[in-house]
């Protein structure tokens, strides 16, 4: 069983930073490649950004690119969001998620954690 634990959500000010975390246990971490996702009230969940398993490519929703950055450190099993320049839209629960292939879309991940929530106000 893999079990996935965020941390590092919070309240912040438009244009503030967070950073999240997502530690992982259970299986070997670098099987994985990783994904964040979020979902704001009243709205579906989307994808956010994801890393593949070496960390040697990433990718970002267009709403996100050239704020948030995806890295991980297989060593500490840990992958993380840095969120720079945020915006009010950016307020949602924030879910990290592990998936043996690789994708954008919910059903190809397989583990997810129960979320942390990001509240941006303006």
């Amino acid at each position: 069983q893999v079990q996935l634990v965020e941390s590092g959500g919070g309240l912040v000010q438009a244009g503030g930073s967070l950073r999240l975390s997502c530690a992982v246990s259970g299986r070997t971490f670098s099987m994985y490649s990783m994904g964040w996702f979020r979902q704001a009230p009243g709205k579906e969940r989307e994808f956010v950004a994801n890393i593949t398993m070496s960390a040697g490519s990433t990718y970002y929703s267009d709403s996100v690119k050239g704020r948030f950055s995806i890295s991980r450190d297989n060593a500490k099993n840990t992958v993380y969001l840095q969120m720079n320049s945020l915006k009010p839209d950016d307020t949602a629960v924030y879910y990290c998620a592990a998936s043996l292939a690789y994708g954008l879309a919910e059903s190809d991940y397989h583990y997810w954690g129960q979320g942390t929530q990001v509240t941006v106000s303006s």
